[in-house]
């Protein structure tokens, strides 16, 4: 039986044959695997470097660590500025390259492949739960607590139970009104947030040539909120078209074949997915926005995070917007992923468009993606964000409400001045 795509990559790395990899990788087997990047932010280095610190060991290898502050940069308080200096000072005595702090900064999941650190193959571990985005390279990357980082920081090593795997066979083509929010909130809300608990999902199928890159940064983003250990997509043409331009190479191709060793097969008809919304307060709380029969006045849109922050993204937005303007109830806050997305939606007339249209535009952060800053929720207010958690508390007070969508279907709804769709909006 043939290995599934995170086997091979597994595989790949530890120099083993298709057969030596079936009796060592099988599901559930301990792996000890070497780390190519352990990454953590100004939220969890800190933690990690105390422990590292504690230890009296040496940095394995100053070059496999990096560090992106991002998560309460530029600072929120003093307690985020002094986390931040903890960061700043142990990069600097230990000649860590690949540290980011502000001017050079960027969200760490849109700024790290951005940066050509994440690439095929790769064995990415952070301490942050949206880590699985690089699986959209056909990296294996996954993320862990502070203490492990620690751990990955004086060894260079990180011990993995292989997971079991979901193969999603993405057949159709999709309506050009969706993207890969779209389709990662309707997989979620069929499978449920514990629907691949400590799985792998692998995407597969001639659907998979219609999910840009961007798309399959959101959608392998978004696989922890199924409960899964990873997601991955195959490295194919476009793959290598983006890390010809991030990594000035390209890579051997790879996908999993129809007889590999998975639990499940789903199968999902992209033609199917119409514009889709998960309503409070669970990501897996989905429904098609044309089934919406309430009307639902929202406070706020965040468009950005390392979900939505793309450049396509701020496209897709900026192409709704223009012309018009947001409903002057709602506070619209556009957060372009890192600098370079940045100045590109500025060449481009994007930023215009925002400004023009009623909208601001924020330094790149995660801020209130995780309720840290540059747009809290106050008691009973209403958001739509393109951020990838709508917990209770998770951008503000408890008793605000979070609904996840994808760039045109917020900006939609900050223009109606209620949750809609693009295609709801008046020409």
């Amino acid at each position: 039986m043939k290995l599934t795509m995170t086997a091979q990559i597994l595989a790949k790395k530890l120099g083993l044959s298709e057969d030596e990899a079936c009796e060592k990788l099988s599901a559930g087997t301990l792996t000890l695997v070497e780390v190519d990047t352990a990454m953590s932010n100004d939220v969890t280095a800190p933690v990690a470097i105390d422990v590292f610190n504690k230890s009296g060991g040496k940095l394995y290898d100053a070059d496999k660590v990096a560090f992106v502050l991002d998560h309460f940069t530029p600072n929120r308080d003093i307690q985020s500025a002094e986390q931040c200096k903890c960061v700043r000072a142990f990069a600097k005595k230990e000649g860590v390259k690949n540290f980011f702090d502000v001017g050079a900064m960027g969200i760490e999941h849109a700024l790290i492949p951005e940066k050509g650190i994440a690439k095929p193959y790769s064995i990415i571990i952070g301490a942050d739960s949206h880590t699985c985005t690089y699986g959209a390279l056909g990296a294996f990357s996954t993320g862990v607590g502070s203490t492990d980082i620690a751990g990955i920081m004086l060894s260079g090593k990180f011990w993995l139970k292989v997971p079991s795997a979901i193969k999603f066979n993405l057949i159709g083509k999709p309506d050009k009104s969706i993207s890969g929010k779209d389709v990662i909130l309707y997989i979620i809300g069929l499978i449920g947030v514990d629907g691949a608990l400590y799985k792998s999902i692998e995407f597969a199928g001639e659907g998979v040539k219609y999910m840009t890159m961007d798309d399959r940064f959101t959608i392998c983003n978004m696989a922890i909120e199924c409960g899964a250990k990873n997601g991955v997509f195959p490295v194919d043409d476009i793959t290598n078209k983006y890390v010809k331009q991030t990594c000035g190479k390209t890579f051997e191709q790879m996908s999993a074949g129809d007889d590999s060793a998975y639990e499940q097969v789903i199968n999902i008809d992209l033609a199917s997915i119409k514009p889709t919304v998960a309503f409070p307060h669970l990501p897996s709380n989905t429904k098609f926005v044309e089934d919406v029969k309430e009307d639902i006045v929202i406070d706020q849109v965040i468009i950005g995070s390392c979900t939505n922050g793309r450049i396509s993204d701020l496209e897709q937005a900026a192409r709704v917007l223009k012309g018009r303007k947001v409903n002057p109830n709602v506070r619209t806050i556009i957060i372009p992923a890192t600098n370079k997305i940045y100045l590109e939606a500025i060449e481009k007339g994007y930023v215009k468009t925002f400004i023009e249209g009623g909208a601001i535009v924020s330094t790149p952060t995660c801020g209130p993606c995780l309720g840290g800053h540059m747009g809290i929720l106050a008691s009973g207010e209403v958001a739509v964000t393109t951020t990838n958690r709508n917990f209770i508390g998770r951008m503000g007070a408890k008793d605000s409400y979070i609904y996840l969508a994808s760039p045109a279907t917020a900006m939609a709804s900050a223009i109606a001045g209620k949750l809609t769709c693009e295609s709801k909006l008046e020409v």
